[in-house]
């Protein structure tokens, strides 16, 4: 007994003096699939938008992220790299909408950072694989309400009466994330005895149990989030940063909060709390 004292003092010193690493997760929606040629609205390089937005990173940036991570798959770093050197010297010449050159190349430059880091992962497929089998109601109930309330949100963009940054800060409230969340991981498990609508590569269809058809697409999804995850956490250990902000689509958000909420070495910080 008198041995394992030491032990548990060192334990408990150990665990008291650990600094853990915060990690943001900024979710979004992809702004290139919102814009529309003929409606300024829905444009993120729009003069208005473009306001809305600098408002976001200048929110963001009150968190002096050390290191920007976005879904990006980290074979095309080079490439990232390379436009990221580009914009540093506003010489990136790109018409695109996407949030990696309108929202995380700028947190970035703000904040002097040397490039940033590509950690998405192969693996994702369509919701709409799983449409039949037993309860599959509770599936198709759920996903046309959450369509609802998105296309909404949509209208509103699309009229003005919507900026980018309340967008976005309403994808990032626990509400509307957890809604995704249920969709994607909770409720396909009570779908039961159905096959899968078509191919996708993603998945092997020899290896599927077609008596548990939800939860064989929502391993798919979770399998994915891990491999993201992963990516994040082996960055983190050979780059060492101390705040890491996460640009990713709001449908990962949930999940991958769920995975850093049991993982010691992080604390999860709500985007929320920087945007409102």
């Amino acid at each position: 007994m008198t041995k394992a004292l030491p032990l548990l003092l060192l334990f408990i010193c150990t665990t008291v003096f650990s600094q853990k690493t915060d990690i943001v997760i900024l979710g979004t929606d992809h702004f290139s699939q919102i814009y529309k040629e003929d409606n300024p609205n829905t444009d993120i390089k729009s003069d208005k938008r473009k306001t809305e937005i600098n408002a976001v990173i200048n929110l963001i940036g009150k968190y002096k992220p050390d290191c920007i991570m976005v879904e990006e798959l980290p074979e095309n770093q080079p490439e990232i790299d390379s436009m990221y050197n580009l914009y540093v010297k506003g010489t990136l010449n790109t018409s695109s909408r996407r949030e990696i050159f309108n929202i995380a190349f700028p947190i970035a430059k703000k904040h002097n950072l040397k490039k940033v880091y590509c950690v998405n992962a192969p693996g994702g497929t369509s919701q709409s694989l799983l449409d039949n089998g037993d309860n599959i109601e509770l599936y198709k109930n759920e996903t046309l309400e959450l369509r609802e309330i998105v296309m909404a949100k949509y209208k509103a963009i699309n009229n003005g009466t919507l900026s980018f940054k309340d967008y976005l800060t309403f994808l990032n409230q626990p509400d509307t994330y957890n809604k995704v969340y249920h969709l994607k991981y909770i409720t396909p498990a009570r779908v039961t005895n159905g096959t899968f609508k078509g191919q996708d590569e993603m998945i092997d269809s020899a290896f599927v149990n077609t008596k548990y058809i939800g939860a064989e697409l929502t391993s798919v999804w979770k399998n994915r989030d891990y491999k993201i995850y992963s990516n994040i956490v082996t960055t983190q250990l050979k780059e060492k940063p101390k705040r890491i902000l996460l640009l990713i689509g709001v449908g990962h958000v949930g999940s991958l909060k769920s995975i850093f909420r049991d993982d010691p070495e992080y604390n999860f910080i709500e985007a929320n709390t920087l945007l409102k």
